[in-house]
């Protein structure tokens, strides 16, 4: 694949004493054409310049993939599948046989509930978390409540609880719930609402030694870790971490929407029943009235046509993203179909997430000076993600949230699909507004939001026009 021009003109002048180049990466984004504040990237990220150059560039070879014998149809593929080995190796996994693509996240999770239905015994449990995002709790309590029920076997789910004070999780009360009935433990990586990351290695410590026994001889629980606001900003080895499955959504993390990643152990995704049937997931010209036999990994989950442009661009963004955190004024990988070094991957995502630190630091002292806010989750930004959730007295948090896109800055309300914790937390409604930072957001888009918030709880009228951005288009007149 040809190695596209950056045109970053990038002066390599770095912020302060950190490596991180924040105004070279800002170089690569067209939101900051607008005057765009960016605060809600725990919902979506913004996707560079290259990536959407990048998209369009395939076009003139656009094909199927699997399914030709045309030199345009072998490239795509080549490409396509190049696509399994770079996210296989950005997370650490073995091989591409770990990856199977989905839409979302919340497909991703799916698909696992899906392929494990039939294994679930009678009195089985599936424990997860309070502090889930709907998509790590809807499927199993779905599964147990209305899918198994149907099929005469009765599984339970049990929900852990996390501090209401620290937004951590309990993990004396997520022990008591786990036991040799215990077929999957499902934990978020990272709080989308509480901001709260989860320590991973006891969470696995806990299910191994539940004794369960499962259909491989293997006797512990397995672990599914919803990495959806983990994995964006932060360095996640799949084999050090030992989790069973991992998913996320690449729309976070950078890419255009529509690809999700199941990262699976090989001998899982190897015994499963697919999640869909039909399409690439059989294997060619094995299809009998008596017999079906299905693909080799990873083509075996990838039924149907696949979003072919999707996995090569969101492949790509996680090359970009390498090279943004690194080496901002210069491609060395993404355009690229050369091997990313976990050396590499490591360097990236640690100066990613000490500068994502940075900002949550920032935004937590200055959100903490203002009178009548409830802050939620850890106060330590080492132990949270880049976003801080808050409520402000006597204000409804979508007014909030409105009167700050009136002042320029985008933020968002509502319960973020963790309605569970909301309602733990006794809010009435379950909503909270929420700002979230990335690695283009600078010291001062914190403090220009902190600065809209204090100015909500005042009533003024406040509007940010930075003169060093273009009036924007997008902003109420």
């Amino acid at each position: 694949m040809t190695v596209l021009n950056w045109r970053a003109r990038a002066d390599s002048v770095a912020a302060g004493p950190d490596p991180f180049d924040i105004q070279a990466v800002r170089r690569h984004f067209m939101f900051l054409d607008c005057g765009r504040i960016v605060t809600n990237n725990a919902a979506s990220t913004q996707p560079p310049r290259e990536l959407l150059r990048l998209q369009a560039s395939l076009a003139p070879e656009y094909e199927n993939v699997h399914r030709g014998q045309s030199a345009a149809s072998q490239l795509m593929t080549a490409r396509f599948e190049q696509s399994y080995d770079t996210i296989a190796q950005f997370l650490g996994a073995p091989s591409r046989a770990c990856i199977a693509l989905y839409r979302n996240t919340t497909e991703a999770i799916n698909s696992v509930m899906y392929s494990l239905l039939t294994e679930f015994r009678d009195g089985d449990n599936v424990v997860t978390t309070l502090m889930e995002h709907n998509s790590n709790y809807v499927p199993w309590y779905a599964m147990c409540r209305e899918v198994l029920p149907r099929l005469g076997r009765r599984v339970d789910y049990r929900l852990a609880r996390f501090d209401p004070r620290t937004g951590e999780l309990d993990l004396e009360h997520l022990a008591s719930l786990i036991d040799a009935r215990t077929k999957l433990v499902c934990c978020t990586g990272a709080s989308n609402f509480l901001g709260t990351r989860n320590p991973l290695a006891a969470v696995r410590a806990l299910a191994d030694a539940s004794g369960y026994c499962q259909p491989s001889g293997e006797k512990r629980s397995y672990l599914l870790v919803d990495g959806a606001q983990l994995v964006p900003g932060s360095f996640v080895d799949v084999r050090a971490l030992d989790v069973d499955y991992l998913a996320f959504s690449f729309h976070k993390l950078l890419a255009p929407f529509g690809v999700g990643v199941l990262y699976a152990k090989e001998h899982l995704l190897d015994a499963s029943l697919p999640f869909l049937y039909g399409g690439d997931m059989i294997a060619e010209g094995r299809v009998f009235p008596w017999q079906v036999e299905y693909n080799a990994l990873p083509w075996k989950y990838a039924a149907g046509t696949p979003n072919i442009l999707g996995a090569i661009v969101s492949a790509q963004a996680v090359r970009i993203l390498v090279d943004l955190a690194l080496t901002p004024g210069r491609p060395v990988y993404f355009g690229t179909a050369k091997p990313l070094p976990r050396a590499a991957v490591r360097s990236a995502m640690e100066r990613i997430s000490s500068w994502n630190q940075q900002l949550t630091s920032r935004a937590l002292d200055g959100l903490e000076a203002i009178g009548g806010i409830t802050i939620y989750g850890p106060r330590d930004p080492a132990r949270r993600t880049s976003l801080v959730a808050f409520n402000l007295a006597a204000r409804d948090p979508v007014s909030v949230a409105e009167a700050l896109n009136r002042a320029g800055v985008e933020s968002r309300a509502g319960c973020h699909c963790a309605t569970l914790a909301h309602h733990a937390l006794g809010l009435n409604p379950p909503a909270s507004c929420r700002l979230s930072f990335y690695l283009y957001n600078t010291p001062d888009d914190v403090d220009q939001a902190v600065a809209a918030v204090a100015a909500v709880t005042r009533r003024t009228h406040f509007r940010l026009l930075p003169a060093e951005y273009p009036r924007s288009r997008l902003r109420p007149r």
